[in-house]
């Protein structure tokens, strides 16, 4: 996305050529007064003076130029046509697309869809999976999903020049006094974040960019091999469709080698960003009250008795030695441990508000200082929801967060929260189509070792 000079940083204002292509009624013209000179220089009267002065073979270029200046003209205006239907189909998918954000999904009209903010945060997430869910290699974004992601997430992202918030301000007048006003600006958290998420993105696009001209691996489907050929990189087994990452047999150069590295450090610094942003974001959303009519009585029901105890004993608390613990070995356990210690801290700050009347935040460490233990177990199980996410970093949404996306009605929530979860997941993939690469490289360093020590032991031994 390009920056500009608007009044908002990280918001961009359209400016449309209007001349991008011309009507057809314009190129029809032209052709139509190219054909007419054309017509006109072959009249008759001048064909009879060209003949009377020049050999038949000047009347056989003549009416090879008249067909090649027609065939020409029949090109422009093809092109044009092309051109035309072209911004025609883009305007009807705008169209379409603007349609089913007014009518919150629903095309009965009826007003049963869901809200703006929910219609919006669902049109960036099928965004990215339609520009984003092919691509599977580290390589540059094909330039028309290049082209459809900077223009619809142009128009989404615009949306934020226009939530703004007042405050007081002294405006002087021309005749020297002064008047209290209310001044319009950009909301605070959007001003924050918003600039954030699109430099975190220009430089997700950039490690793509980076791999252009890159010479010194590629990749082969490998649905297209043999069982034995398969064998030389291990994937995962239920991801067999993704493509291989293929490196010569002595392995990736070490300039290579390093630039992986340091993309791979920049990308993961990146994915811990945006996690953060999120997060923080996901925070602030309003808990949904049908999440807190599903909360168990007791936090030590939602835990269980293990983590409680755990969790309750020793002034000393460690998440990760509490993981080590539980020996998580899949997502899928991980992401119901974190939906179980959420609940628990949900029920836990209740308890505590019950008890204290809590008007600050920062009035949580006096009271953790007092020794409350329903605030002590809240903020262990917040930091071992933390680690956990960080040990998982492609963990799913959890319970709590999809309520809380599904009914937020506050559209800037909405926008800064699934934008900066889908460069979350964008940095995550990168990630991890670079640790594919330095797998396959590993591999290839390996096997090139033994087949060169095989080698000098095959020379040494007939001296034997």
């Amino acid at each position: 996305m390009s920056d500009n000079n608007s009044g908002f940083p990280g918001v961009h204002s359209h400016s449309y050529d209007r001349d991008y292509v011309r009507p057809l009624f314009r190129v029809a013209s032209f052709s139509d007064s190219g054909d007419e000179q054309e017509r006109h220089g072959s009249s008759p009267r001048g064909r009879s003076n060209n003949l009377s002065r020049t050999p038949s073979k000047t009347a056989a270029a003549s009416r090879l130029s008249q067909s090649v200046s027609g065939n020409l003209s029949m090109k422009k205006l093809q092109q044009a046509l092309d051109e035309k239907t072209m911004e025609d189909e883009e305007m009807e998918l705008m169209k379409e697309k603007y349609t089913k954000l007014l009518l919150g999904e629903d095309m009965s009209g009826s007003g049963k869809g869901v809200c703006t903010a929910v219609a919006i945060s669902n049109a960036i997430t099928n965004l990215y999976a339609t520009v984003f869910g092919t691509c599977h290699k580290l390589e540059p974004l094909p330039p028309e999903k290049r082209s459809m992601w900077n223009r619809e997430m142009d128009c989404l992202l615009s949306i934020c020049e226009y939530i703004v918030e007042f405050s007081p301000t002294v405006q002087a007048m021309p005749d020297g006094s002064t008047h209290d006003v209310m001044a319009t600006s950009p909301r605070s958290d959007i001003l924050m974040n918003l600039p954030a998420l699109e430099k975190l993105e220009t430089m997700l696009l950039g490690i793509l960019d980076s791999f252009e001209k890159q010479t010194e691996f590629c990749y082969a489907d490998r649905r297209n091999q043999s069982f034995s050929e398969n064998k030389s990189f291990q994937h995962s087994e239920d991801k067999w469709w993704l493509p291989e990452p293929c490196v010569p047999e002595s392995g990736l150069s070490d300039r290579m080698h390093r630039e992986l590295q340091q993309k791979r450090d920049q990308a993961s610094q990146i994915h811990k960003m945006a996690m953060e942003i999120n997060s923080g974001i996901l925070s602030e959303m309003q808990v949904p009250l049908s999440y807190l009519e599903t909360l168990p009585k007791s936090g030590r029901v939602g835990v269980g008795d293990a983590i409680y105890r755990y969790m309750s004993s020793g002034d000393q608390f460690s998440p990760e030695h509490l993981l080590n613990f539980l020996n998580l070995s899949s997502e899928h356990e991980a992401l119901e441990i974190a939906d179980r210690v959420e609940a628990a801290m949900y029920v836990w700050r209740r308890k505590a508000s019950t008890t204290h009347v809590v008007s600050k935040w920062e009035n949580v460490t006096e009271l953790n200082a007092d020794g409350d233990k329903n605030l002590v177990l809240a903020s262990r199980a917040r930091s071992l929801l933390l680690c956990l996410k960080q040990r998982f970093p492609g963990l799913s949404q959890t319970t709590l967060d999809t309520s809380k996306i599904q009914y937020n009605k506050d559209i800037g929530q909405a926008i800064l929260e699934s934008y900066s979860r889908v460069l979350e997941s964008l940095a995550h993939n990168i990630v991890s189509w670079i640790d594919d690469v330095l797998v396959a490289d590993e591999n290839a360093k390996r096997g090139h070792k033994i087949r060169m020590q095989k080698q000098v032991f095959t020379q040494i031994s007939p001296q034997r």
